[in-house]
């Protein structure tokens, strides 16, 4: 699988090149302890590999191509601490990568000297550009490795033309193969359970952040993490879209909006639900949300590989904007902005919010969220209604569908 992806990789960049990716290391946290460590996405795609401070060099040449991963060797101290590592022959089996081009971590610089001296030109030729996974920094972020090692190539050797790989990574990524779409099924599926804790255990009075433990209970039993800060919003709170406070207390008669994940082994899902804190819509809620609901049904019917970002929020939109009217909202199409502020959905995968070309029409194969959702603060009501969902030759299928999100269903559910 990693072997296969890499190959994909090496049809999309230039011959006589390398491409580097780093795993990268955990940050410091405080004097004695640094944060959890995270991989790299683009790397762990790559290799399969979560170990911290490991490299991956790829080499096209004229006619030949080679994968290496230089790696830490077993330190039997630090071992006692922190855990081994990966053998190199570990390392080996994992990222698809043959034993003899396994590296110590030490020799890269050597290595990569090498490659790009005289005598080795007769295996690769005269290596001309680097790529790198070059993320887009912003002006407070620390720089990464990538971009550390981009300045170290630029000053020893200036004839390299250095590339970001960072377009190709994403458009590769885009694409799901079934291992992929398996493991966000888990993660679904994980999700499933906890939102259904969640309800089973929500009424009027508790404070929010009651309702989210019972979900990281649910992730606790599994071993999981969610995929991002848990948004569980009653009331007013659900008209701010990135609301993670989760302390107020649930009022009786008030909507709960439920956005929440599961990361399960760097794979993501990403759904929405909004339940009634003490089990029943009021009429008006009931409006809103069969509104909200029509917009994520059809969209879902709606999307088929060709389409573009754009397209699909212009579609899901479109219905919002006239069940906004019918509401009696709004009059005109341009008001919708005050209640809808965000667009319909984005890819999901290995990041919640996954790379991939939004200037491209959606590929077959790709994953992506439908997420449509009306926000009246003057009402109190916060709706939006998420499902994650595959797109095929065929159409959609909807990974989250068990996720139960019909008024009538969910009632049900609250009653028992």
């Amino acid at each position: 699988m990693f072997e296969q992806r890499r190959q994909n990789y090496f049809k999309e960049v230039k011959d006589l090149s390398i491409s580097f990716l780093f795993s990268g290391v955990a940050p410091q946290k405080s004097n004695d302890q640094n944060y959890h460590f995270s991989v790299n996405r683009s790397f762990f795609y790559l290799t399969g590999i979560k170990q911290q401070n490991v490299v991956l060099m790829m080499v096209k040449g004229n006619e030949k191509t080679d994968s290496y991963i230089f790696i830490d060797k077993i330190d039997p101290v630090k071992a006692l601490w922190d855990g081994a590592g990966l053998t190199f022959e570990e390392a080996s089996q994992k990222a698809e990568v043959p034993l003899e081009n396994i590296k110590d971590i030490t020799e890269l610089e050597g290595y990569l000297n090498g490659l790009l001296s005289t005598n080795r030109r007769a295996v690769y030729g005269m290596i001309s550009s680097v790529y790198l996974d070059l993320e887009r920094q912003s002006e407070i972020s620390l720089p990464t490795k990538a971009h550390l090692f981009a300045d170290q190539l630029k000053a020893k050797y200036q004839y390299l033309n250095i590339k970001t790989n960072q377009l190709i990574l994403a458009e590769l990524r885009t694409v799901k193969d079934e291992f992929e779409i398996e493991q966000v099924k888990k993660a679904v599926e994980i999700t499933k359970t906890g939102i259904e804790r969640i309800m089973s255990h929500m009424k009027p009075g508790l404070f929010e952040y009651e309702l989210q433990a019972e979900y990281n209970y649910v992730l606790n039993k599994h071993r999981t993490t969610p995929s991002f800060d848990t948004i569980a919003a009653s009331g007013k709170n659900a008209t701010v879209l990135h609301y993670i406070d989760n302390d107020s207390k649930i009022p009786d008669e008030s909507l709960v909006l439920f956005d929440l994940g599961v990361d399960y082994d760097y794979y993501c899902s990403d759904v929405t639900r909004t339940i009634p804190a003490n089990g029943t819509f009021t009429k008006r809620q009931k409006e809103v949300y069969e509104v909200v609901l029509e917009a994520n049904k059809k969209s879902i019917e709606w999307l088929k590989p060709g389409v573009t970002i754009k397209e699909f929020n212009d579609y899901g939109k479109q219905i919002l904007i006239e069940g906004a009217k019918k509401l009696g909202l709004i009059k005109e199409d341009s008001e919708i902005s005050k209640y809808y502020y965000h667009s319909l959905g984005h890819y999901l995968g290995l990041d919640v919010h996954d790379v991939g070309n939004y200037a491209k029409p959606i590929p077959e194969g790709a994953l992506i969220t439908v997420e449509p959702g009306l926000y009246i603060a003057e009402e109190g009501i916060g709706i939006r209604i998420e499902d994650d969902v595959v797109v095929t030759k065929d159409g959609a299928i909807n990974l989250t569908k068990a996720i139960i999100k019909e008024v009538k269903d969910i009632e049900a559910f609250m009653k028992k």
